[in-house]
């Protein structure tokens, strides 16, 4: 039942494509909010057709806060503005399904929740929490999407989910006054990337900066490491678990991961620092401080827009970017995404997902900043600056080659709960890479109760 991708050529399409234009783009805004585009969309002619829902109220829940939540609000303004309809944005809280579980159980679902794990989509359908998409909805992303963002939001040949945001999560952001200083360059290799890393150490700035308090971005950087050291094939099998977390392929990637983790002094505050330091602050501390901030780099997808927007730095001036440095043949590309799912019967939840399918809803939350969408209707000019209409394009470009998130494909209480599962266990890896036995046969009996229930 889960999806696997097959992915080819997207490795080649970012590196090649990446490699000439992610770095030393000129910028325009870094992203940072563009009040004056709210409601862009609205001055064209509409590319969806929407019903009239006049004092409808409805509700929208999804994880996202700060300058990530108030994007999205715009996009749910102009859904008011077009139908007359009152959208209230529900915060949420990871794990996710354990939120609308509650919710649900209190007979107060939202009508549409914005679901960012693949497995989580699989997990509402079987709960029949989640509803069909409408034949409106279908028609949008039959005319916007390749069919591999479809299927990511089908199960068992219904369509459940409509992927509104999509990332790509293999860049290395940063600091470049840091790198001049320290004369350090952009590494291709993951060999060169810890050279460089050792070069800017030197220098009197930590290199790294790990969000370790979130271990979901430890996943990613398993992730990365994973399918660029053990192919594809392997990926999707350890993504199905049709091969155990202690195989020798997994060992390989975390004594990778251990060359990095191994080391505290390449990391800021060290592995205690990286384990009380939130995602968010991960980018900001990378981006602040003058010529002496507190790390240099700083890993993650196009989504480190938002956060840099809360700096002074600019993106493609002050902050650039290079592909997730090649530990194999070649740089790895891992996607992620936010599907919306109705879970409740209706007309206003369906034109929420037909809106959310939307070029104009795209062109709305892009041109704000921080985010790439896999709607191929949308024209690139909508991003801000060069950095993420490179991505953008990219993404666009490999087409049905894309290698989704494998912790977002996982079952949920493996690879998508704070304080459990793969989250958990690679919290304790980087407190402790030396234990790499261990630590795979932890994840190994973690995803064995998991993927049997």
């Amino acid at each position: 039942m889960r999806t696997t991708l097959r992915i080819s050529r997207a490795a080649a399409v970012f590196t090649a494509v990446g490699a000439l234009a992610l770095t030393g783009c000129s910028d325009d805004g870094g992203g940072k909010d563009k009040s004056d585009k709210g409601s862009g969309s609205n001055k064209q002619s509409s590319s969806v057709d929407l019903p009239k829902l006049d004092g409808e109220k409805l509700s929208v829940a999804a994880v996202w806060t700060g300058a990530e939540q108030a994007n999205f609000v715009k996009v749910l303004k102009e859904f008011e503005n077009r139908t007359g309809a009152k959208v209230t944005f529900v915060p949420a809280q990871d794990p996710i399904v354990n939120f609308l579980g509650t919710k649900i159980a209190g007979g107060q679902p939202p009508d549409v929740a914005m679901i960012p794990q693949v497995g989580a989509i699989q997990q509402a359908a079987q709960k029949k929490w989640a509803k069909p998409v409408g034949p409106e909805a279908k028609a949008q992303l039959a005319k916007n999407y390749s069919k591999v963002w479809q299927d990511l939001g089908a199960v068992d040949g219904t369509q459940y989910g409509v992927y509104f945001k999509a990332a790509n999560k293999s860049l290395i952001w940063y600091n470049a006054k840091a790198f001049e200083n320290a004369g350090a360059a952009e590494p291709k290799t993951w060999k060169d990337f810890l050279k460089t890393a050792e070069t800017v150490s030197a220098s009197g700035v930590t290199p790294v900066s790990v969000g370790g308090a979130d271990g979901w971005t430890l996943t990613d950087w398993f992730e990365n490491i994973y399918l660029s050291q053990a192919g594809p094939e392997k990926y999707d099998q350890l993504a199905q678990h049709k091969i155990k977390w202690t195989d020798p392929s997994v060992k390989a990637a975390l004594t990778t991961l251990a060359e990095l983790f191994g080391k505290p002094s390449l990391i800021a505050g060290g592995a205690d620092g990286a384990l009380q330091t939130e995602f968010p602050a991960s980018v900001t501390q990378t981006f602040t401080g003058g010529d002496q901030p507190k790390a240099a780099m700083v890993f993650e997808g196009d989504f480190v827009g938002v956060n840099i927007a809360q700096t002074k730095a600019k993106i493609g001036t002050d902050a650039k970017v290079f592909p997730f440095p090649a530990v194999g043949a070649e740089s790895p590309v891992v996607t992620g995404g936010d599907a919306a799912v109705a879970l409740k019967d209706g007309k206003g939840a369906q034109a929420l997902l037909t809106w959310l399918a939307s070029t104009d809803a795209a062109q709305i939350m892009a041109e704000q900043g921080g985010f790439i969408s896999p709607n191929k209707g949308l024209d690139a000019a909508s991003y801000p600056n060069e950095v993420q209409r490179t991505m953008a394009k990219a993404l666009v470009a490999a087409g049905d080659s894309v290698r989704f998130d494998m912790s977002d494909q996982a079952p949920q209480s493996f690879g998508g709960t704070p304080g459990k599962g793969e989250w958990k266990t690679l919290q304790d890896f980087l407190k402790n890479p030396k234990d790499i036995a261990g630590t795979q046969a932890k994840l190994e009996s973690d995803a064995a109760k998991a993927y049997k229930s």
